[in-house]
């Protein structure tokens, strides 16, 4: 995996031999070329080791997601801003599973570097409602099922959000006890 700058350099020299094989008379070489450079200027926007653990994740293969995203040792100095977002937000989705601290940690570093997309924004959203609504805190967990809600603009976690608010309101009933002995109770002999 290059630094995110080396892809840039790596562009603009492979652009400025494209200019030179079309000032040589190569043109078949020279829009080779520019389609090379095209390439590393994609892959400056999109980070390619990213984009093969998001391609594990849709086969359900989390070992080799957590595999590839492992190959990323300073994602400050190898990603842009919002590829950052997606690092925390898919190491969030790893951990979840195991180690409710410490995917918060990931899902709010991922909320505050932002995401491309609202959906995945509002996943992360969803995915902080769920971990304060079972660490008890009750208005946060509402505040960001709220922020949720409207960042799901296609309603694809409209059922999610819906059993959540459910959970909610279930958590929020006063627990009844049944049985027992005082008044009315029938008593065991």
């Amino acid at each position: 995996m290059f630094n995110k700058n080396i892809k840039l350099i790596l562009a603009a020299l492979v652009f400025g031999t494209a200019i030179w094989q079309f000032t040589d008379r190569n043109i078949g070489n020279g829009i080779m070329l520019i389609l090379l450079s095209i390439i590393f200027v994609f892959l400056y926007f999109k980070n390619e080791i990213i984009l093969l653990a998001f391609l594990r994740l849709r086969k359900q293969d989390f070992d080799g997601a957590k595999k590839w995203l492992d190959k990323i040792k300073n994602p400050e100095a190898s990603l842009i801003k919002k590829q950052q977002g997606y690092y925390y937000y898919l190491n969030g989705l790893m951990v979840s599973q195991t180690n409710m601290n410490e995917a918060e940690k990931y899902f709010k570093k991922a909320e505050t570097l932002g995401l491309n997309m609202t959906a995945d924004m509002a996943m992360t959203k969803l995915n902080l409602a769920g971990i304060a609504m079972t660490k008890n805190r009750k208005r946060e967990a509402q505040r960001l099922l709220g922020e949720a809600k409207k960042l799901d603009k296609h309603n694809m976690l409209d059922e999610q959000i819906k059993m959540m608010q459910q959970q909610m309101k279930r958590a929020g009933q006063p627990k009844q006890h049944y049985g027992g002995g005082g008044r009315g109770g029938r008593r065991m002999r």
